[in-house]
C-alpha cells in the first residue's frame, strides 16, 4: 500500500536509500553517502512530499516529489523487479501531466527504470560535488 510518510518512518527510509544507493551508485564514494544520508534527514525529506510503498508494516520503497519533480525514488534492492518503483510513479503521475527527474549517467539501475517507463534526456548537467555526468529526464502522459 502506497501511504503518506511519517516522521516514524525516517529510519526505514533512510535505511531503503542506503542499501538502493550502494547498489546503483557504487561510483559515490563513502564520505558523499554520509552527507548525503544527513541531508536527506534533516533538508530533503522535511522539505518534499514523500510517500512509501509498505507491505506488512515495512517500508519497502519511497518517492519524494519536489513539484512534479522527482527528488528521489528508492525499492529495496531485494524487491526490485516487483513493481513497487512503477506503483510509486504511477501513484505520483496522476497528480501531475509531467514529471522531471536527474539521474547519474553511471547509475544503470536508474536509467533503465527511467526509460522503460518512458522518460525521455532533455539535456546533460556535471553533479559538482562528485564531477559525474547528471542526465535530465522528462515524462510527458500522452
Amino acid at each position: 500500500m502506497i501511504r503518506k510518510y511519517l516522521e516514524s518512518d525516517i529510519e526505514e527510509i533512510l535505511d531503503v536509500w542506503y542499501q538502493a544507493s550502494r547498489m546503483a551508485h557504487p561510483f559515490l564514494d563513502a564520505d558523499f553517502m554520509g552527507m548525503e544520508k544527513r541531508n536527506i534527514r534533516d533538508v530533503y525529506i522535511p522539505n518534499t512530499s514523500t510517500w512509501v510503498f509498505e507491505k506488512e508494516g515495512l517500508v519497502l520503497g519511497f518517492i519524494s516529489m519536489m513539484g512534479n519533480e522527482v527528488g528521489a525514488i528508492f525499492v529495496r534492492p531485494d524487491h526490485h523487479g516487483k513493481g513497487i518503483g512503477r506503483e510509486l510513479m504511477d501513484f505520483v503521475a496522476d497528480f501531475h501531466d509531467e514529471l522531471e527527474v536527474e539521474v547519474f549517467e553511471r547509475n544503470r539501475v536508474g536509467r533503465i527504470f527511467y526509460d522503460k517507463y518512458g522518460f525521455k534526456q532533455l539535456e546533460e548537467l556535471v553533479h559538482k560535488e562528485t564531477n559525474n555526468k547528471i542526465l535530465r529526464l522528462r515524462f510527458k502522459k500522452e
